[in-house]
């Protein structure tokens, strides 16, 4: 910010030029603005800073503004150019498509706009010519743009589920503009995606991180730069293709042995350091199998413990559910009919805050000696509870139930009974501790 600061008679001016990219929205060359703050009284600049930081974010959202409003007036351009073409029995094409048309193709449009008087028509011209611009918006519209195109995905998202699919989408985008600096999308070149690949790259080799997170990352920005080119009729690029960083790996969470969880976590007092919720939930896993966030999100009406097999259902309520399996009725024994019969309504203090929980209870397990290594977390109860199963016998179809996986096999009747989901249960369940 400094950088923006001089001093002018006697007072400190904030002075910056157009950036490139705006420049054609904003012909003033070089912005002037008086700080209003002298240097008399401010010799080292701290007061005029706190100002300038405030007058460059309001001229960069005025700029912005101006870019967001030329996109749409853009897109309406491309679309009005798309319709006067149909409408005249021909399908927009840009002007260098054309070129590559047939002699008697690109004579078609010249002579559809002879024989109909349309050749001072501008409209038509545009149309049938193909010298409509393609509309275009800055990199650091992406996600803004992408969250508007895709709304239907996530109509039905949890304020968490948003707050997390926002916040990894937006930073992925942040990211790549300060890398290779705002411009519109239609610009980016594969030299920028190696650009934004190379970055992490050196991240992963100095430790700072790992080879799956920056995927995760490439393929964020892949996926809304693919969505917003077929939106936007774009034709953009695939900057990022071939540069996944190799050397993955898979550092799967690894389930607690049967007997550390019946003698360590359930034992006596083990968990007397955390609150009651939080307890409650692991004794709620290790019989059940539950995701942490389908546990925490357990509502009255999806816990049945007066029904002749006292079980929970998993619903979706307020939130998008992995997969469509992830839909299923859970018997309730040992450790989970014990704990649940104190929760007939949940666990209110964690609805929609899974990650929260996951935090509280991962530390804590680490401190009392109770991770026996770091791929060991909450989550590791489901693995231990799916392994049980397998070990009881269970078939195939009854583990799949119980889990929620998705099989990508035909679905043919109502699946297997609480009955015998029980049967296998019960075989399997832990015995609680005295103190809940």
């Amino acid at each position: 910010m400094p950088d923006f600061l001089t001093r002018r008679n006697g007072f400190w001016h904030f002075v910056r030029r157009v950036p490139m990219e705006f420049a054609a929205l904003d012909r003033r060359g070089i912005i002037r603005h008086s700080t209003r703050v002298p240097v008399s009284g401010d010799r080292t600049g701290r007061r005029a800073i706190r100002v300038a930081t405030r007058l460059n974010a309001e001229l960069e959202a005025y700029w912005h503004q101006l870019a967001g409003d030329r996109s749409d007036d853009a897109m309406r351009g491309y679309d009005e150019a798309r319709r006067r073409a149909r409408s005249l029995g021909f399908e927009y094409a840009d002007g260098d498509q054309i070129l590559t048309f047939p002699w008697e193709k690109r004579m078609e449009r010249i002579e559809a706009l002879l024989t109909r008087g349309l050749e001072t028509d501008r409209g038509a011209r545009t149309a049938l010519l193909g010298t409509q611009p393609r509309p275009s918006f800055m990199l650091s519209k992406l996600f803004e743009e992408y969250e508007t195109a895709t709304k239907i995905e996530t109509q039905n998202f949890s304020p968490n589920q948003m707050r997390v699919w926002r916040g990894g989408r937006m930073r992925v985008v942040r990211e790549l503009v300060d890398l290779v600096g705002d411009k519109p999308v239609t610009e980016l070149t594969q030299d920028d995606g190696l650009d934004y690949s190379e970055w992490w790259r050196e991240r992963v080799i100095t430790g700072e991180t790992n080879a799956k997170s920056a995927n995760k990352s490439i393929s964020m920005l892949n996926r809304m730069l693919k969505e917003m080119s077929i939106r936007r009729r774009l034709n953009l690029p695939e900057i990022f293709k071939g540069l996944r960083l190799r050397g993955e790996v898979d550092n799967q969470r690894q389930p607690f042995e049967t007997d550390f969880i019946q003698n360590k976590l359930l034992a006596e007092g083990a968990l007397k350091g955390l609150n009651e919720e939080a307890r409650h939930v692991i004794y709620l896993l290790a019989d059940t199998g539950l995701r942490p966030s389908e546990a925490v999100n357990l509502q009255a009406h999806a816990i049945h413990l007066d029904a002749p097999i006292p079980y929970v259902e998993v619903l979706p309520d307020g939130r998008v559910m992995k997969t469509e399996d992830s839909r299923r009725q859970i018997p309730l024994v040992g450790t989970a009919l014990a704990v649940m019969k104190l929760r007939p309504s949940g666990f209110p203090n964690y609805r929609d805050k899974s990650s929260s929980l996951s935090a509280l209870v991962n530390k804590y397990l680490l401190a009392h000696g109770l991770r026996p290594s770091k791929l060991h977390s909450l989550y590791s109860l489901r693995h231990s509870f799916k392994d049980r199963l397998i070990a009881a016998e269970a078939p195939d179809s009854l583990i799949d139930s119980l889990m929620g996986h998705r099989t990508g096999k035909p679905k043919y009747g109502k699946g297997p009974p609480l009955e015998l989901k029980l049967k296998f249960m019960e075989s399997i369940a832990f015995k609680p501790p005295s103190r809940l």
